[in-house]
């Protein structure tokens, strides 16, 4: 299909100082959870990315020097030759189709905690480093800023020495120039503190270094964070982040610009919409005549043509969307748009960054599986020989294994015995700023719409019997799950007492719109977004609720995915009372009894309801009568059978994703040695040095 002309102006050329920009699609830096851990998954990473059109592919956080050191999470490194050879792999994947390569170089200040390189801890004034680590950092005195200035310089070269074409100064995220620049951190009285124009110096001279030691040949840009979003305490737009750009507009090649730490900066589709940080990147081109990127999770390709006409940015940054479709460009270019796997914006993909491990994705289930499975967004083998496959559920991930299935070429029939797909997707996007997730189900639906060779057949509930008499010869089985009613999880490993009483509750009840009176006690054992996400929903319905959680914040897993704080400010202000480290051990008629979680010191709170989200069951039943009888498998020609996703493990919809696309790409082949997937080892002559 042809490029619709209206979005000819996203493939214009876009120069960044000595090097060129094939297009205005521009993958800003962002975590991805390998780093230097794992070069070779990082790369083809990125280099995928670039395979889908993206003009410019940046690293994540990229380390100068030891005293920046951010373990246990995976960051990139350019301390030594050893590290500009694995981040040349990265730039060569990138260079091999065309985009241009960029690196973050990063120092962390009183976010770099050191705890793998002991190294002491640096930043504008004498501070507690970031978060609960027992130490402090030193205020840096000439001699540290003149180092800080080498590292930094130091690091630009080898970039150019592994093949970058675009090198950052990062004075974003609340990191050292950014440190220096908030009065928030900065109370110096030398030169450089107080005004605006020395608390900017070190950045000018950043910027200046960089630019020396990179050549005529490589770009500079500046991740600059205008807003700290703390109020006149940080960073301010109309103030420092005006006032920096009118002193230093003219100097880097590009501006890349951000709001706050990464909280801020990636919120969740639950609290900002598309383009939400528009209202405060806007001012930014009057200030300077270079290219400006900035991010705000676009995926309409008619968002970012209007924020090109109309003067806000240059470039189209994004981070999540160029994880959900790296190919994002690419059908955008072809007129490709109802292809596009939007990002839904649930932050599993930084969720998995904060628990240092390699990303992931709801939408895209290749994210991370580029290298060490050899998975491809965009291509998956076809079929070695004609076979049939029943899917039965048609949740994420019997919809999953479906739509990639029929991709690779197999006959496949999907029953649900549901009048709608999706399985548990479209129940949880009617819950409270959820309504993007909705896209996990559509997209796929979609796909599988054009295909001829999968059936779908909606209510369509299966037993044992009819499978076995249909005799399809592989059958996965993906009926979900549902939530536990009687209150076991984490915290009881047996019923809690009254559970089995009239007014207690799931999720599933909420969904199915049971009536349920007030007021509620909601016990949260889970930890994820359930549970807040449920106590808003009864909170609109006018009903007062008190959230009981054993942890000591709301949706506790949540501060990995940036979400915690939001939820926990936004139930206080929805009028839900919170009960942390308290465990619900008993369920009465007018009066629930909690727990202590320290001391086991009882209490009692009045609520005519329970609300238990503690953890689910898997719906395993046919799977079970099936797999308990091998004789009549066989029999009627049933030659596999498999469950997969909350069938077989309840979890993440991300995860259910995945199981169901990993269940398509291996059937029918050779089955592999465990783990499964290729492991990054140490190359041979560095295992020689240890003996």
């Amino acid at each position: 299909m042809a490029r619709d002309p209206r979005y000819d102006i996203l493939f214009e050329p876009v120069r960044i100082g000595p090097v060129v920009s094939k297009n205005r699609f521009y993958q800003v830096p962002h975590c991805s959870g390998m780093g230097a851990t794992w070069p070779q998954t990082l790369a083809a990473m990125r280099g995928v990315k670039a395979e889908g059109g993206w003009g410019v592919v940046c690293t994540e956080y990229c380390s100068i020097h030891p005293t920046s050191d951010d373990t246990p999470y995976p960051f990139c490194r350019l301390w030594d030759e050893d590290d500009v050879r694995d981040q040349a792999l990265m730039t060569e994947a990138v260079h091999a189709h065309g985009a241009l390569a960029g690196v973050e170089l990063w120092h962390g200040g009183y976010h770099a905690l050191n705890r793998f390189s002991r190294e002491g801890h640096i930043g504008p004034s004498a501070r507690p480093v970031h978060g609960y680590d027992p130490v402090q950092a030193r205020a840096m005195d000439r001699t540290d800023i003149r180092n800080l200035r080498t590292w930094q310089s130091d690091a630009a070269k080898r970039a150019v020495r592994a093949g970058f074409d675009i090198v950052y100064v990062y004075a974003g995220h609340t990191y050292m120039p950014a440190q220096f620049l908030s009065p928030r951190f900065n109370d110096r009285s030398d030169e450089y503190g107080g005004s605006i124009e020395n608390r900017a110096r070190l950045l000018r001279e950043m910027i200046e270094d960089t630019r020396e030691a990179v050549g005529p040949n490589v770009a500079v840009a500046v991740r600059l964070m205008v807003d700290e979003f703390i109020g006149p305490e940080g960073i301010l737009a109309e103030r420092e982040g005006k006032e920096v750009l009118e002193m230093l507009g003219e100097l880097p090649d590009l501006w890349d610009v951000q709001l706050g730490e990464y909280h801020v900066d990636a919120r969740s589709s639950r609290f900002v919409k598309e383009a939400a940080q528009e209202p405060y990147v806007a001012f930014v081109k009057r200030y300077t005549t270079k290219p400006v990127v900035g991010v705000g999770r676009f995926t309409s390709p008619d968002t970012m043509v209007s924020q090109i006409k109309r003067g806000i940015l240059d470039m189209i940054g994004a981070a999540r969307p160029s994880i959900a479709d790296p190919f994002l460009p690419s059908k955008i270019e072809q007129g490709r748009i109802d292809d596009i796997r939007e990002c839904i914006g649930c932050n599993i993909c930084v969720a998995s960054n904060g628990t240092g491990t390699p990303i992931r994705c709801t939408q895209n289930p290749t994210m991370g599986e580029e290298w060490r499975r050899g998975w491809h967004p965009e291509r998956i083998a076809p079929k070695h020989r004609d076979d049939t496959v029943l899917v039965v559920g048609a949740g994420p991930a019997g919809l999953e294994a479906a739509r990639a299935l029929g991709e690779r070429g197999y006959q496949v029939h999907l029953a649900e015995a549901s009048g709608e797909l999706g399985g548990r997707v479209p129940r949880e996007a009617t819950l409270p700023g959820l309504s993007e997730w909705i896209r996990v189900r559509d997209w796929r639906q979609g796909q599988i719409a054009r295909m001829t060779n999968v059936e779908i057949y909606r209510e369509s509930a299966l037993t044992a019997d009819q499978v076995l008499e249909f005799g399809f010869p592989n059958v996965v089985i993906a009926t979900g799950s549902t939530w536990r009613r009687d209150g076991v999880g984490r915290a009881h490993h047996r019923p809690i007492p009254g559970a089995d009483g009239l007014r207690v509750y799931t999720p599933d009840d909420l969904f199915a719109g049971t009536p349920i009176e007030g007021p509620v006690l909601l016990f949260d054992d889970d930890h994820y977004y359930m549970g807040g996400v449920v106590a808003e929903a009864l909170s609109a319905r006018g009903l007062a609720v008190t959230l009981v959680t054993t942890a000591g914040t709301v949706s506790a897993w949540t501060s990995a995915s940036l979400e915690q704080s939001y939820i926990q400010a936004q139930l206080i202000e929805k009028g839900v009372d919170i009960v942390v480290n308290h465990s619900l051990i008993r369920i009465g008629t007018e009066k629930m009894t909690l727990a202590c979680a320290f001391t086991g010191r009882e209490r009692t709170l009045p609520a005519r309801s329970a609300m238990l989200v503690t953890a689910r069951i898997a719906e395993d039943e046919l799977y079970r009568a099936l797999a308990a009888d091998p004789g009549r498998l066989s029999a009627a020609g049933i030659v596999s059978l498999r469950r997969i996703g909350d069938c077989s493990s309840p979890g993440t919809i991300a995860a259910a994703v995945h199981a169901g696309h990993r269940y398509a790409r291996e059937f029918g082949e050779a089955s592999v040695d465990e783990p499964g997937f290729r492991l990054e080892h140490l190359r041979h002559e560095e295992r020689q040095q240890f003996g």
